[in-house]
């Protein structure tokens, strides 16, 4: 068992290698932005993002898990059918779609709040949307071909090339928030001619009308699924906006991208794990892998919630090259971090209890339980915003994602039962609020030697705790070792030359 935990955890790694590069330099756009744009110009970049996230699931209307199901099974057709049929229709519709908004960039601009002069706004997102969702399938097919170095390194190229035109286009050429989408545009262009030759192999001129029947039936419920957990990421940033002002949205944003490093750790895990767990659903002691998958991973977010919570105050006020990594017009939204922190743990395990939806085809319980999410989140906003600011819409952001956690766990185990070791998640959760706890109880000042000690000793606290509590057992790692060793061995010991067959 820990074999194949390690063996997932090395594709977590490669993975995870490209979204901490890429997304480290990625992140490093947000201290950029709060040095170069007013939080209000930020604002407007924000809500403009928040609609391309909603418009990015209609424009992939489920395929890409869609994909991954049926060509992990290829119950209809071979592998290049597979790839080509999902491939050819979203070219066709994402063609039409981008092609409408372009067209009527000017209406469109009003709706979402934007002004007459802001319409090429709209052309530029219609576009971004366009080639994104083109990059679907083929950045599938190479998780689903375990390329994950592949993946990897066209990510990290994408990021970084998308984070030098923005600081071309913003610093060089003077532009605003025209200068953010006309880069991530750029990007996305270049990065689809790259990928289309990558996985040019897997096309071929076929269209499967059974094969697209089931990928409809199966990915279409991530429509309204997707629509709702979006809701759940941005729909803030217009409530917020409508009771508040621009710049309350602009320091919001930039706070809620401190919890970048959370979101890293979810998402390279999931990267690696709907393959892994695609493969791995009907093979021997499955549902006692998924049980300590989920364990460990639960404890590998909960030691990044305290060590993130700990230091994000003196990580917004270091001084970088005369100014600070974090203006000082934003360090008033920090106080939100742990709890987007949290709200992220919360989607972790949403996303290890989505297994059995995928696995049974359940898909149809994906807009009931992130339906159910979003309404919370909605409802949250409107009733926590007037009361708390942005506080408010930090809470309801956790809010949601726990009814979510909660809902899709039930809805699996109705279906796909797995014994989850809860005992020792409550126990790694009561560590973490003692930890919190006494951290908050020293009442430590950012930047000081004594302080940073101090936070640095209750971090490494978490593990020793977890380690004397049993939630880290010594046979795991006394097992965990000799494989490591026995790896070790066998990619060292080289054969010699007189032992190579064929040699004299």
């Amino acid at each position: 068992m820990l074999d194949k935990i390690l063996r997932l955890g090395k594709d977590t790694a490669i993975y995870g290698l490209s979204s901490i590069v890429g997304r480290f330099l990625n992140f490093l756009l947000v201290p950029f932005y709060t040095n170069y744009l007013l939080p209000s110009e930020y604002g407007v970049v924000a809500n403009v993002y928040a609609y391309i996230a909603f418009a990015f699931v209609l424009f992939g209307y489920g395929m890409e898990n869609a994909y991954m199901r049926y060509v992990a099974s290829l119950e209809l057709g071979d592998r290049r059918e597979n790839f080509s049929t999902p491939f050819f229709s979203l070219v066709l519709t994402s063609l039409l779609c981008s092609g409408a908004l372009h067209l009527f960039a000017s209406p469109v601009a009003g709706i979402i709040g934007l002004s007459e002069a802001q319409s090429l706004l709209v052309v530029y997102a219609a576009w971004i949307l366009c080639f994104d969702t083109l990059m679907i399938v083929p950045y599938a097919s190479l998780r689903m071909e375990e390329q994950a170095k592949v993946f990897a390194g066209v990510r990290v190229f994408h990021i970084v090339l998308n984070v030098l035109l923005n600081i071309v286009f913003i610093i060089a050429v003077g532009m605003k928030a025209e200068g953010v989408l006309l880069a991530n545009l750029i990007a996305s262009v270049v990065t689809m001619a790259l990928l289309a030759w990558l996985t040019r192999r897997n096309v071929v001129l076929r269209f499967s009308v059974p094969l697209y029947k089931e990928l409809l039936r199966f990915g279409l419920p991530y429509i309204p699924a997707g629509l709702a957990g979006i809701a759940i990421q941005v729909i803030d940033r217009p409530i917020l906006k409508a009771l508040t002002d621009d710049a309350t949205v602009g320091i919001y944003q930039a706070n809620y991208r401190l919890g970048i490093i959370m979101m890293l750790c979810v998402g390279m895990f999931d990267y690696a794990w709907r393959p892994f767990f695609l493969t791995q659903a009907n093979s021997e002691g499955a549902r006692e892998l998924f049980a300590r998958i989920f364990t460990y991973f639960i404890g590998v977010l909960l030691f990044v919630f305290i060590a993130v919570s700990l230091l994000i105050d003196d990580l917004v006020r270091v001084e970088l090259f005369g100014g600070y990594f974090f203006s000082p017009a934003y360090w008033e939204g920090v106080v939100i971090v742990p709890w987007i922190l949290l709200a992220y743990i919360f989607t972790g395990a949403y996303v290890n209890f989505v297994v059995g939806v995928n696995i049974e085809k359940k898909t149809h319980y994906l807009p009931y339980v992130t339906g159910l999410g979003a309404l919370v989140n909605i409802g949250a906003n409107v009733l926590l915003i007037p009361l708390y600011g942005m506080m408010g819409a930090a809470y309801a952001t956790l809010l949601s994602y726990v009814v979510m956690a909660v809902g899709m766990y039930f809805a699996s185990q109705q279906f796909y039962r797995v014994e989850y070791e809860w005992k020792k998640v409550v126990r790694m959760a009561t560590i973490t609020v003692l930890v919190i706890g006494v951290g908050g109880w020293f009442g430590l000042e950012p930047l000081t030697v004594s302080g940073i000690l101090v936070k640095l000793a209750l971090i490494a606290s978490f593990a020793v705790l977890s380690l004397f509590t049993g939630v880290i057992e010594k046979k795991e790692i006394d097992e965990v070792r000799s494989i490591l060793v026995e790896r070790y061995k066998t990619r060292t010991a080289a054969p010699m030359v007189n032992d190579i067959p064929g040699q004299p």
